[in-house]
């Protein structure tokens, strides 16, 4: 038995695979650096395990957002105390299980753009290069969250028109003190704000304006995370919900920066499935 597991900030998606089937769950998202160990372990114990029985596991695959390699071994330590008779447990980012995912063990860039966004250069057995994303803070160019961060500065600094506004509140229900207190005051506001890009696609084709933050979102990605590389000659690929529902837009920016898109698929976990089972 074998325990593969996608994780990013907003949910992770578990297989687990043998010979003859593959049974898929789905728990909150699990992050060492937003969660501590208790924390994990609770959504494991809650979420995960009455799927399954713990001593069938033999392999515990984990790949998430938040794994760092300083805290790969405390993740896996975490793993190994919910699955003890495992005799491999191995956490690893959720950017080399994108890559893997993806590209297999072939050359190539791999991305995600999920809730956050990340990109790599993938030599087909490990990362050789990874421009820093740095968080819905500081970077994330390309991700739900920043997308939210544009719709909110757009909304509320008069770029976007009365109307858009207005329909914004009525539709969602928010306030500006609401959404102040979300975003500085309550967990997870990534979360939160890479919720609000689900009222930007649903609105796409009704305001030009919106799809201008969508476009200009993925374009800041292409700038300032996949240039770096200089490698134009490499198809970029992405794994995401962003990617996936906005994949038109994704393709047509990146035709426009001279980029290739390849592969788009909304989460990894069929392509890891392959590359657990079939190497």
């Amino acid at each position: 038995m074998i325990l593969i597991a996608d994780s990013g900030s907003t949910k992770t998606d578990w297989a687990l695979v043998d010979q003859e089937t593959t049974l898929r769950f789905n728990t909150q998202g699990i992050n060492p650096v937003h969660q501590k160990r208790e924390a994990i372990l609770q959504i494991l114990h809650e979420e995960l395990l009455p799927n399954l029985d713990a001593n069938e596991v033999q392999s515990v695959f984990f790949y998430g957002s938040g794994v760092r390699p300083e805290l790969e071994a405390p993740m896996a330590e975490v793993l190994k105390g919910a699955f003890p008779k495992a005799e491999t447990t191995e956490a690893h980012s959720d950017l080399l299980g994108a890559a893997r995912a993806l590209c297999g063990h072939n050359y190539g860039i791999a991305s995600i753009l999920g809730t956050g966004a990340n990109s790599c250069l993938y030599n087909g057995v490990r990362i050789v290069m990874n421009t820093p994303a740095m968080g819905y803070v500081l970077g994330d160019e390309g991700s739900g969250a920043a997308l939210g961060k544009r719709l909110l500065h757009d909304l509320y600094k008069g770029v976007l028109s009365e109307e858009i506004v207005n329909g914004f509140e009525y539709e969602t229900g928010l306030t500006l003190p609401e959404i102040i207190d979300k975003v500085y005051r309550q967990p997870l506001p990534n979360r939160f704000l890479a919720s609000l890009s689900e009222y930007v696609h649903r609105h796409l084709t009704d305001w030009l304006e919106l799809r201008r933050l969508v476009m200009d979102n993925f374009s800041d990605f292409f700038r300032f995370n996949i240039a770096p590389y200089q490698r134009r000659d490499l198809v970029v690929s992405f794994v995401g919900s962003l990617a996936h529902y906005y994949q038109a837009e994704l393709r047509e920016v990146a035709r426009s920066m001279g980029y290739t898109v390849g592969a788009v698929t909304r989460s990894p976990i069929d392509g890891l499935i392959h590359f657990h089972t079939e190497q």
